[in-house]
């Protein structure tokens, strides 16, 4: 029988952490944490993530400011919004929300965010860091996962781990984050590229699905008592709900299940500790002010 690693319920815990340090910090007199988001555009997803940022800082005693711009902003416009934002000293962390426009490179946004500003963890600086162990931000949905492996007390030292995606979100990061000094995992990282792919997932202790491609891992790609960490959160249609979609992951929940001895499920899984990463991104940065 699966254990199911309840991404809502461990999000929540840790806002409940994150709450009781900003209530030490307010008995002190410090800087309470402040977190700002950049959104451009009216991109539905785009849109309820936002919404559900905002919330989360309310939970949590975080003040929270929201920036919204329309989808002709101009590039130049938006780096000289970012510069205010890097220069403004009440804001603690901040964030682009991506995808951006097609006449916006996300990677000039990207690059214009103060390092030290960064609450996604998506900048050079930040995941050069990352890469050689440095404290720093950390990218959002990565650090979530590793947090989801820790606090269910999964053992991966020494284990194979394939990542499937290479994206510099999650496939590339969180490849980097489980084969570091204290998690030790082993890890392969395959694409679309990668020949015999199906043969590498099966060898696999854990398995991260990050593709973007609804019910790739199946039954037969995935041996007994593997650890499922499934990434994927494309809109499929689907009739019977209200909205006329719903969430599917990257992996065939119904049928991998059985097999698995953890796994996450989609929605519930890693999309809420994407959120409360950002939190504890932006909870360092204010301490580190407050210091």
């Amino acid at each position: 029988m699966y254990t199911l690693i309840d991404g809502n319920k461990t999000a929540s815990e840790i806002k409940r952490e994150i709450a009781g340090e900003v209530s030490e910090i307010r008995k002190t007199g410090g800087k309470i944490p402040h977190l700002a988001a950049i959104l451009v555009g009216n991109n539905p997803s785009s849109e309820t993530y936002v919404s559900n940022k905002v919330k989360d800082c309310r939970e949590v005693g975080f003040e929270s400011t929201l920036i919204r711009f329309d989808d002709k902003i101009s590039e130049s416009l938006l780096v000289e919004k970012i510069r205010e934002l890097n220069l403004n000293d009440t804001i603690d962390g901040f964030i682009v929300q991506l995808p951006l426009p097609s006449h916006i490179s996300e990677e000039t946004v990207i690059e214009a965010i103060d390092p030290d500003k960064d609450a996604d963890g998506f900048h050079p600086v930040n995941i050069g860091k990352m890469v050689i162990g440095i404290p720093g931000f950390l990218p959002a949905t990565p650090y979530g996962i590793v947090e989801l492996i820790k606090r269910y007390g999964i053992e991966i030292s020494g284990l194979n781990c394939v990542v499937i995606g290479r994206s510099n979100i999650v496939g590339r990061p969180v490849s980097i984050l489980l084969s570091r000094k204290g998690m030790d995992a082993t890890v392969t990282v395959v694409h679309s590229r990668t020949r015999n792919i199906h043969e590498i997932i099966r060898t696999a202790d854990i398995i991260v699905a990050a593709i973007g491609s609804p019910n790739f891992v199946k039954s037969d790609m995935v041996k007994e008592g593997a650890v499922v960490i499934d990434v994927g959160t494309t809109r499929i249609a689907s009739p019977a709900s209200k909205s006329g979609w719903k969430l599917a992951g990257d992996v065939d929940f119904n049928n991998v299940a059985p097999k698995c001895s953890f796994i996450t499920p989609v929605p519930g899984g890693v999309g809420p500790m994407t959120r409360v990463s950002l939190l504890k991104n932006t909870l360092w940065a204010a301490k580190g002010r407050n210091r």
